[in-house]
């Protein structure tokens, strides 16, 4: 019998993961990366002996596709996939084509924000439980990877609404939607219907001894809710009501899980992450390790000890009685919401990048209040500039993350905050968030 061809577009760690799971499964493999492909993944496919190319797309082999598997970050709109749907070959996700080779229970989360911390926050759980878990997806390693090289029971799959775009028969056993609030809508023709579509994807095929895990605090996913037909069970939380039923909510500062007629409690003041957006991320972590009936000891023991998620709201250090901190990670406008929300003292606050249909006006009266100063970090800050000057005395320009820094620096007193959470993504100026807050954290400590 003839093996099948599969096509993977983009070498990077979905890429490459795809790869090596699609070679141990006795495919052809060819690899095609329109840019240029790096070193660590090309010594990986090199020594796998994964044909691949770069800095092209060949359509005379890729056209020859059983089937493509795409990297998330490739947008439908580029001409190869308009090529590959007008020949009909299907193209999938790598969390797709991973699922077909696993029996593990799948733990998936998405949302607009919180994801992240929620996934390693039940990811930590698990482990402290002495389960055989991977974290995988939107985080950590790529899922196709892991499958390809361990033997887990349990993943905990970050899932970003790229992936969930093509995935078919991919299902979540246990499916969290933190909130959805508008992002990415660059990506989605600027119609925030068509990113609200796709959250709701993470509900695809999904059965009655399955769990879904929602926000009804959230005013977007209680719009759209009643749109879908849900077969599983729903739990959900809330900071502002009381939940009858299955979920979790807040009572005399205290979070009130009640799960499936078992009730326990956790103390605001012991959890390790505080702010009202990480109540809901420990609500969410804390209903799905009850429906997978880890004990309440090690949930609380493991909330209380998380030692939260890189460039999330991460101190970076005190520089003369001015505080840093470093939230690169919040790429839209609701994340930097939260991240002013908290601050309790004046900030100066680094904002920009690449805008994805950003609107900033639910900003302003946050910025009014907290901001002394702003310094853009990017490109075009026109929309930043516009919509903010006149409301900050000070709005500086820079493009390096060193520049940003120094300016914020020279911009702020002691007892000041200095904030990196650019509402914006990273890739004007830099590879990616992390590389973005890393160059923060290096220009800080060299002040």
């Amino acid at each position: 019998m003839k093996s099948k061809n599969i096509v993977i577009l983009g070498a990077g760690e979905s890429g490459t993961g795809a790869s090596l799971l699609a070679k141990k499964q006795g495919y052809n493999v060819f690899v095609s990366d329109f840019g240029i492909i790096r070193e660590k993944y090309k010594k990986i496919l090199i020594e796998n002996q994964i044909s691949f190319e770069e800095g092209k797309h060949s359509k005379s082999i890729i056209l020859e596709a059983d089937e493509v598997i795409k990297s998330p970050g490739i947008p439908d709109t580029v001409p190869i996939i308009n090529d590959l749907e007008l020949k009909g070959i299907p193209i999938i996700d790598e969390l797709e084509f991973a699922s077909r080779y696993t029996k593990a229970l799948k733990i998936c989360i998405t949302g607009s924000n919180g994801k992240t911390t929620t996934t390693s926050l039940i990811y930590h759980i698990l482990k402290k439980a002495g389960l055989n878990v991977g974290l995988a997806g939107n985080i950590g390693n790529s899922f196709a990877w892991q499958v390809a090289e361990n033997h887990f029971d349990y993943f905990v799959i970050e899932i970003s609404s790229f992936q969930l775009d093509r995935m078919y028969e991919f299902k979540a056993d246990i499916a969290i939607l933190t909130n959805i609030t508008p992002d990415h809508l660059d990506r989605y023709n600027f119609n925030f219907e068509n990113y609200i579509f796709s959250k709701f994807r993470i509900l695809r095929n999904q059965m009655e001894s399955d769990s879904f895990i929602y926000c009804a605090d959230d005013e977007i996913t209680n719009k759209y809710i009643d749109n879908y037909t849900i077969k599983s069970k729903k739990y959900c939380f809330s900071t502002l009501k009381k939940i009858a039923g299955d979920g979790a909510y807040l009572e005399n500062k205290k979070i009130i899980y009640d799960i499936k007629s078992n009730i326990y409690t956790m103390d605001l003041e012991t959890l390790a992450l505080q702010g009202r957006h990480n109540i809901y991320n420990s609500m969410a972590a804390g209903i799905s390790s009850r429906i997978m009936e880890i004990r309440k000891d090690i949930i609380k023991e493991s909330m209380s000890d998380f030692q939260g998620v890189e460039h999330r709201l991460e101190f970076v250090a005190k520089v003369h009685g001015i505080e840093f901190i470093n939230d690169s990670k919040a790429t839209n406008v609701n994340s930097t919401w939260y991240a002013l929300e908290c601050m309790t003292k004046p900030v100066v606050w680094i904002v920009g990048g690449q805008d994805k249909g950003n609107d900033y006006k639910s900003l302003r009266q946050l910025a009014k209040a907290k901001v002394k100063a702003i310094i853009c970090l990017g490109l075009d800050n026109s929309k930043i500039i516009q919509e903010f000057s006149d409301i900050v005395p000070k709005i500086i320009e820079t493009q390096t993350a060193k520049e940003a820094v120094e300016s914020a620096y020279y911009a702020a007193n002691s007892g000041d905050i200095v904030l990196l959470s650019p509402t914006c993504a990273s890739f004007d100026l830099f590879e990616n968030y992390e590389d973005r807050g890393k160059q923060f954290r290096n220009a800080v400590n060299d002040l």
